[in-house]
Parts: C-alpha cells; sequence; structure tokens
C-alpha cells in the first residue's frame, strides 16, 4: 500500500485547546500586507498560512522558498509537492532581494526545494539568492535554510562562501524513525552538514519536530548529537498533520513538556533555543540571531544592532 494511501486511513486530528494563535494585526502587519497583496509579492509566510504571520512581519521579517514548488525529495511530514521541478530560474535571486527591498525586512530567512536534478543540487541558487540580497539590502540579515547538498563538501562551501547571518540545516526528527520520515536524507550527514557550517565560521541553527512518533529520551540524545555536530541554534516544535496524505499526528506535545525541553536544550548549551507548539524553524529568526551572536561574545554588526532590541519577545514560545 502506497504511504499516502495507508496515512489517509486515519483522518486528520483535532488539535488540543492550547494550540491557538496569538493573533495581533499592528501597523507594521497591516503595512507589509497591503504592500505584499497590492505588488503581487510572494512570501512563504502568507501563501503557507504561517500562524506566525503577524508577529514576524510585524517585526519586518519574512521567508522567501527559491528553486520552484516541487521538491525532489519527499518528506512524511512536509507539504512541499514532490516531484519534477520547474526550469532554473537564473533571475531569481535578483527578483528575491527586490522583494526583500520593497518590504524594508530586517531580516530574511530564505529557503530552498531540494534539487537533484540540477548538477549542483541548487548550491549557486542559494549562494546568489543571498549574495543578491546582501548587495540590494545592506541592512538586511539573511538566514538559509538548506538542503544536505548529499553532504558534498565543494557544494557547501558554495553556499558558505555567500555568508548568510545564520546557516540552518534541519535535522527534523530523531535516529530511529528518521529513515522513515526523511528517506532521502541520513541523519548522520545532517549533523556532518552542520559540523561543515560550524567548521566555515558561520552560526549554525537546526529543528525538531515533535509528535511523530519519537519517545521523550530520544529527543534529549538527539538534542545532544545536535549540538555536539557544533549547532549553535535550536527550535522545537509540535508536528501539525498538513494533510490526510501526510504522517499521522503521533501525540500532542504539552506546554510543560516544551519548557522541560527548551531548559535541557539550555543546559546542553545551545546559545539560542524556542520552543513551543506554534514555533518554527524560520520563526522570530532575526532575534535568535542577535541573542545568539550576544551569547557567542561576538559583535553584531552596526548595521544589523536593530535586531538586538530584546522589548517584543517571543509570543509563540514558552
Amino acid at each position: 500500500m502506497r504511504l499516502e494511501v495507508r496515512n489517509a486511513q486515519t483522518p486528520i486530528e483535532r488539535k488540543p485547546e492550547w494550540i491557538r494563535t496569538k493573533a495581533k494585526m499592528g501597523p507594521e502587519y497591516q503595512a507589509l500586507q497591503s504592500l505584499v497583496k497590492g505588488e503581487g509579492l510572494h512570501t512563504v509566510c502568507q501563501e503557507a498560512g504561517c500562524p506566525n504571520i503577524y508577529e514576524c512581519w510585524e517585526d519586518r521579517e519574512a521567508t522567501f522558498l527559491i528553486g520552484g514548488s516541487q521538491c525532489t525529495r519527499r518528506c512524511d511530514f512536509c507539504q512541499i509537492d514532490t516531484g519534477k521541478p520547474a526550469d532554473y530560474d537564473t533571475d531569481e535571486p535578483r527578483r528575491v532581494a527586490d522583494s526583500v527591498r520593497r518590504m524594508q525586512l530586517r531580516y530574511a530567512t530564505v529557503t530552498c526545494v531540494a534539487r537533484d536534478d540540477l548538477p549542483d543540487g541548487g548550491a549557486w541558487l542559494n549562494a546568489e539568492t543571498i549574495r543578491q540580497i546582501h548587495a540590494v539590502n545592506p541592512g538586511t540579515g539573511v538566514e538559509l535554510l538548506a538542503t544536505d547538498f548529499n553532504g558534498e563538501p565543494r557544494l557547501l562551501d558554495e553556499v558558505f562562501a555567500a555568508r548568510p547571518e545564520v546557516f540552518a540545516h534541519n535535522v527534523e526528527t530523531v535516529p530511529r524513525i528518521f529513515k522513515r520520515i526523511r528517506p532521502a536524507f541520513r541523519y548522520e550527514r545532517s549533523l556532518d552538514v552542520l559540523t561543515q557550517a560550524r567548521a566555515a565560521g558561520l552560526i549554525t541553527k537546526s529543528n525538531l519536530i515533535l509528535g511523530m512518533g519519537e519517545e521523550p529520551e530520544e529527543v534529549i540524545q538527539a538534542l545532544q548529537d545536535q549540538h555536539e555536530a557544533g549547532t549553535d541554534i535550536i527550535t522545537i516544535t509540535q508536528y501539525l498533520r498538513p494533510s490526510p496524505r501526510h504522517l499521522p499526528v503521533a501525540r500532542w506535545v504539552k506546554p510543560d513538556e516544551f519548557v522541560a525541553f527548551k531548559q535541557e536544550a539550555e543546559r546542553i548549551g545551545f546559545l539560542g533555543v524556542l520552543a513551543g507548539p506554534l514555533v518554527r524553524s524560520s520563526y522570530r529568526a532575526g532575534r535568535l540571531w542577535a541573542q545568539s551572536m550576544v551569547a557567542k561574545g561576538r559583535e553584531i554588526p552596526a548595521h544589523l544592532s536593530h535586531l538586538a532590541d530584546t522589548e517584543l519577545g517571543f509570543a509563540q514560545a514558552v
């Protein structure tokens, strides 16, 4: 039986009462919404219906998906379609950089579908998008959420050379269920990608999704693994099933458990930790980067000093 058919035999789960978006449409959000709608701009934030859009946009942070809408890999939790990707669009980096300019973003996260159909796996596209955003928007921080590029140092080095403020590669789950949920990835290879990024002098980041069948002690071990691999920042979130075709939710992680995992991650030694059912890896990414820079004893560049303002906090985190 095909995986999607088997998954669909389990109805979509009802969310518990503690999973509720704290929506507040402030003036910055409303201005950005009008601009995006009026000028036909595209972000992952609105197209994926992210629950944190109100808070992130109020802080002038947004996420862009590059490389097309079709991914060459299939993860059982991810809502991005798997299939034959669109033709390579070499003008996309310029357009994304221009969108960042028009939106006057303080921090931009860029993520890319896996492009195993390309000789370089999309390394140039990722690197050039970072370069273009920095060139056009010198006051904007850039975070790249990348695939593993099959762990090839040559391709990773091309991306690292573009010097994003943060290089993120999400491990997502624990070793025991990793292959079943992320069949095109390898747990140890993902850890090695983070190690290579750290060796290149970049701030590194990863994510763990809970509620996919892992045990609490496995979460602690995965946190240890990622920290030992060189991960600076970790986000911990609840799996929310995108459709009946996707992996059923194994359990709903309670708020006090997120508090415990956050405390454990801090004890392990991560520089920045955000945990909560509606936290996502790009949630308040600029503020989390600035917090991590301070913890690392690094100076925040003057043109990005605005990201160190801690007044607004993190509404969706425990």
